[in-house]
């Protein structure tokens, strides 16, 4: 959450130009009322449908999300958002799909400062916990909520690390992460160079200095200095995940290993790519055991004036490949189900898929072994199927990747293998899953005529197995 250069946010037909949320000055936040979010009776035509959005009723602008729980049957998220200071609204759902506002309480009211990120976790007597940066404090801070719906929080707790000396550490306090190894609390401190603690009682702190390993490899692709901002700590696999942005990268994480009381990273990717608006992930450990991430979706032409992304599991099996997968609880919102199959697409001759067209779809899209250079569908085409955005997997000779819009994501098929393409419309803005091994999303101007989709082929004939897809529901109650 080091500070960054301002970055321009567009918001229906203005565009303000407002600092990143997890990059905010650590300025002390006002003490004023906040509203609880709602949403308007009658939507405009442009928002979307089943994405998690921030829908006012004031000009808020929404970020980072936050603290993830489960507890007694439902998930309750936190994201920040600002209008006259920082604060962390609250949902909460049985599916992760569908949602509801909770009073905004953790307010400079309850905690005395405004509130930057941070993240969720289980104390070793199974009970929930958040850590987070607030505002304004130059602290972090650990808070207790003292109810099962998470509408009434403690004072919070300083946490504050000592050094061998017994005197306190000079690391500086930002973007915290907490997690239990054992029965030893660990705890970081993000930007560059992130700094380590440890606790058996989250009271008492000792510091252990960097938490990269002096090992951390030169071959990584990402120097060790690399800012670590919005951490998200946990083991996956037979690894440890290091889930965080950079300010200047976007989202990505690290694979590897925690050991001598660092962690040791032996890869790296990126998950955003070209415009740096996939940003601040956060995630869950689900009671059937799957890791879910969120990310903030921002600088794109959203109304209204944020969105977090779909949710996505991710899995790390055996060869140590990270699977990207959408919630499987997203097909509650499926009805209208249609399905194509054996279609042949000739080279350079778009085909059209006639009876699907839609603001709000799931699309299900399997080539077989394809070998044409760049292949795939156009969505949200005009009634000549133009002007859309172009989803497509790419092999120039020099470099392969999965096409969405402007975003070029690395992504390669191997050798005989089928393309199945998992593709989520929702109004102008949409997410892509690649055989389960990328994602990328993005979004276009909202135009409301444009709705019919083309398959299309370059370099050469694919064949199309199947095309499925699903009408998708809308997640807010009455619509």
């Amino acid at each position: 959450m080091t500070t960054s250069p301002t970055m321009t946010f567009l918001v229906a037909a203005s565009l303000p130009t407002l600092a990143p949320l997890c990059a905010a000055q650590d300025q002390p936040a006002p003490a004023i009322e906040f509203e609880t979010p709602a949403m308007p009776a009658n939507p405009p035509a442009n928002w979307l449908t089943y994405h998690l959005v921030h829908p006012g009723p004031g000009n808020a602008m929404p970020g980072d999300p936050n603290p993830i729980f489960f507890w007694k049957g439902r998930y309750h998220l936190h994201y920040i958002y600002n209008n006259k200071g920082f604060v962390f609204a609250h949902v909460s759902s049985t599916d992760m799909v569908n949602w509801k506002w909770h009073p905004t309480t953790l307010t400079p009211k309850t905690t005395g400062h405004g509130m930057f990120s941070g993240t969720g976790f289980l104390t070793k007597e199974g009970k929930p916990a958040m850590i987070y940066h607030g505002q304004g404090s130059g602290k972090n801070w650990i808070a207790y909520p003292k109810d099962d719906n998470f509408d009434h929080w403690n004072k919070p707790e300083a946490v504050v690390a000592l050094e061998a000396d017994g005197t306190p550490s000079k690391a500086r306090q930002w973007d915290p992460d907490c997690w239990l190894n054992g029965d030893t609390y660990y705890a970081l401190t993000g930007g560059k160079n992130p700094s380590l603690m440890k606790s058996a009682d989250l009271k008492t702190w000792k510091a252990l200095g960097p938490l990269l390993h002096d090992a951390y490899p030169a071959n990584l692709g990402v120097p060790k200095g690399e800012d670590i901002s919005c951490a998200n700590f946990f083991k996956i696999g037979n690894k440890w995940m290091l889930l965080c942005i950079s300010h200047g990268l976007g989202c990505r994480y690290y694979l590897g290993d925690f050991k001598d009381e660092k962690f040791l990273p032996d890869f790296h990717a990126l998950m955003s790519w070209n415009g740096n608006n996939f940003f601040a992930p956060e995630s869950v450990l689900t009671p059937d055991g799957r890791r879910v991430m969120w990310a903030w979706v921002f600088k794109l032409p959203f109304a209204p004036t944020g969105v977090q992304s779909l949710p996505r599991e991710l899995e790390l099996p055996a060869d140590g490949v990270l699977r990207i997968r959408p919630l499987r609880e997203l097909a509650v919102l499926r009805h209208d189900s249609k399905e194509t199959a054996a279609i042949a697409v000739k080279a350079d001759v778009p085909h059209p898929l006639k009876d699907l067209s839609g603001h709000a779809l799931e699309l299900e899209v399997t080539v077989k072994a394809p070998k044409a250079g760049e292949f795939g569908l156009d969505v949200l085409c005009d009634k000549g199927g133009t002007n859309g955005m172009r989803i497509a997997v790419v092999d120039d000779g020099k470099s392969k990747n999965l096409r969405v819009g402007k975003v070029l994501a690395p992504f390669a098929l191997k050798e005989g293998e089928d393309l199945t393409l998992r593709v989520f419309i929702d109004k102008n803005f949409v997410e892509v899953f690649a055989n389960d091994r990328q994602a990328a999303a993005t979004a276009i101007p909202f135009v409301a005529e444009n709705t019919s989709i083309n398959l299309f082929s370059k370099g050469g004939d694919i064949e199309v197995k199947t095309v499925k897809s699903w009408k998708m529901k809308s997640i807010y109650a009455g619509k």
